[in-house]
């Protein structure tokens, strides 16, 4: 599947793929989250359906990648990550906040706060 499309989490299985879908996402001057996970791992297999969830909730302002650390471990080790899972928030190529664990609240409040800061911060610079 050639581009994909806005409301889903897009899975990068190659460095090359993860590279080009974070810079698309910092052009569009989207908040990317990053969920760092792995396939075996209980916990971050309970959180996907809800980073799902935030993907379909905010399609126009968020990219949401998914990286499986052991598929992707250079791009794991570049952002120190030592557990899964781990969603790191990043707009315009800086790294807002990261937090280790399948806190479904947390994830949502810290989508929400990110994207609501951009709408505000454009709405007053308008």
């Amino acid at each position: 599947m050639a581009g994909a499309a806005e409301g889903t989490v897009i899975a990068c299985h190659t460095k090359e793929e993860f590279d080009a879908q974070l810079a698309k996402g910092n052009e569009a001057g989207k908040l990317v989250v990053i969920d760092f996970m792995s396939l075996t791992c209980g916990p971050c297999q309970a959180i996907a359906p809800v980073f799902e969830e935030c993907a379909k909730e905010y399609p126009t302002k968020g990219a949401f990648l998914k990286v499986d650390i052991l598929e992707l471990e250079e791009v794991a080790k570049s952002y120190n990550i030592q557990a899964a899972p781990t969603f790191v928030f990043i707009r315009d190529d800086l790294t807002l906040e990261s937090f280790v664990g399948a806190y479904p609240d947390k994830l949502r409040n810290t989508i929400k706060e990110f994207i609501d800061n951009t709408s505000a911060a454009s709405a007053s610079s308008a």
